[in-house]
């Protein structure tokens, strides 16, 4: 190496913003970047001619990333926690020369500042949300044009109407949008209405299962294609999924399960805003709001090593969670008429849900949320051989069982000319009546009604109710 370049990787090491470490094959750390002490907590002399098996061993680095660059010969890329306390996120690669392993070179980013910044914005988030709750006028103005825009979501708890307004707020924007639930809560509903909010709506949306799509083909049918780019390509070449997107939506659902090379790639692109085909020497720009969503724990997955960590950070910029259906039951029945309605006009025939389908579907857990509710209800409408849908037999898929050991009685049926929404507040005010006078407080009933105790209050103040005071 000329004086030249070692005085290059010498500016680079000192002047970084990253904390770099060089060493050797062996693990003896030959240099490191001057802010490296103040993450590590020491001095950079006492850095420099140990050992990372030392660093480790003394609980400096947790774990070494070279050391696992030792062991595997490949590039790394996980998350310490250092001696002072801080986390970084830390990528290491091995330097081979005629097949030996002679350096590895790290460089970690201290993430510390950062997830307090995220920790303090979710606080703020939540103190937003309890302000709307209580203020009147603002809320109720924002509330109303909510029903207006609801499209084809069927929401009625206060948790939905909540996460619907926090998502109809940031849709004019494009900033990345993580949302996060159970299997079949209707991320890939909320994804569309964002869409369709959005200053996007008259470009594509593009989904995207990430778990479908083969990893061998996986490349090819996100970033396109050159014509002869592998054997078997389409002669004129294809444009990706990415660049399909271009003015409109990209929706990566399953995106936890995002192969490690295709997450790499995929945080190029997002940094970037540029695609390159294989095949391609020349980068294309690209032009997407990106919404992600999974159903697992995807900081969990970074610790595990099987989610990058600078790309999770990219992606939870607005992180929504949708509850499960078995905590929002009160959207259970718009769920159900407007899933009926489909089923009706799927097969051509008008049915109604028996009277004592009602209790079956407010009572059952729906492990499977909104997906599994609507299974369940096909199943009914087809094994019902008349107009009115009765439950399918348990060998048919009855509804999950419910968590309580008290059966609820069959609802009244409904009077002349009163539609769904009128007999639905009859019924509630009918048991909300009948449990203020058999249990002692709204913590009882709320505990009774699998619901929260200020949607119990709200529910009593508007239909009048009190709990009945009984003598000891």
């Amino acid at each position: 190496m000329s004086d030249i370049d070692r005085a290059v990787v010498s500016t680079i090491v000192e002047t970084a913003s990253d904390h770099f470490f060089i060493v050797d094959g062996d693990g003896r750390v030959l240099d490191v970047s001057p802010g490296a002490a103040a993450v590590y907590g020491l001095p950079r002399e006492q850095l420099v001619g140990s050992t990372v098996q030392e660093l480790e061993a003394q609980g400096v680095l947790r774990p070494s990333i070279s050391l696992e660059v030792i062991r595997t010969g490949r590039p790394v890329q996980l998350m310490q926690v250092t001696g002072t306390g801080r986390r970084v996120i830390a990528e290491a690669h091995p330097v081979h020369v005629d097949g030996r392993l002679e350096r590895i070179v790290s460089r970690s980013r201290d993430l510390t500042d950062l997830q307090l910044l995220q920790d303090e914005y979710a606080l703020l988030q939540k103190r937003f949300s309890e302000h709307l709750k209580r203020s009147g006028a603002g809320a109720g103005h924002e509330d109303g044009q909510l029903d207006e825009a609801m499209g084809s979501l069927e929401i009625r708890s206060d948790l939905m109407r909540e996460l619907a307004l926090l998502l109809k707020r940031v849709a004019p924007s494009d900033a990345t949008v993580l949302l996060l639930g159970e299997s079949g809560v209707g991320k890939s509903a909320f994804a569309k209405q964002l869409h369709r909010w959005s200053r996007r709506r008259q470009g594509p949306f593009i989904e995207v299962n990430c778990a479908a799509i083969p990893e061998n083909l996986f490349e090819s049918e996100m970033f396109g294609y050159q014509p002869g780019a592998f054997s078997g390509a389409a002669r004129q070449g294809k444009a990706g999924l990415l660049e399909q997107a271009e003015g409109g939506t990209l929706f990566l659902d399953e995106i936890g399960e995002l192969p490690l090379p295709m997450q790499t790639k995929l945080l190029k692109v997002i940094q970037d805003g540029s695609v390159l085909r294989l095949g391609d020497t020349r980068p294309r720009r690209v032009d997407f709001r990106l919404v992600v969503a999974t159903n697992q724990d995807l900081a969990r997955r970074v610790e595990s090593g099987g989610f990058r960590l600078d790309l999770y950070y990219r992606l939870n910029v607005i992180p929504a969670t949708i509850p499960p259906l078995r905590e929002r039951r009160e959207d259970i029945p718009a769920l159900a008429e407007a899933c009926l309605e489909r089923l009706n006009q799927r097969y051509g025939q008008h049915k109604l849900l028996h009277g004592s389908v009602w209790s079956e579907l407010m009572g059952s857990d729906w492990p499977g949320n909104v997906r599994e509710l609507e299974n369940w209800l096909e199943r009914a409408w087809l094994s019902s051989p008349d107009e009115l849908i009765q439950s399918p037999t348990r060998g048919d898929g009855a509804p999950p069982a419910m968590t309580s050991a008290v059966t609820p009685a069959i609802p009244p049926s409904m009077v002349a000319e009163e539609g769904l929404a009128a007999y639905l507040a009859r019924v509630e005010c009918e048991v909300l009546a009948a449990l203020c006078q058999e249990l002692p407080s709204t913590y009882a009933i709320a505990e009774r009604l699998w619901i929260s105790q200020p949607s119990v209050v709200r529910k009593l103040k508007r239909h009048g109710l009190r709990i009945e005071r009984r003598a000891d």
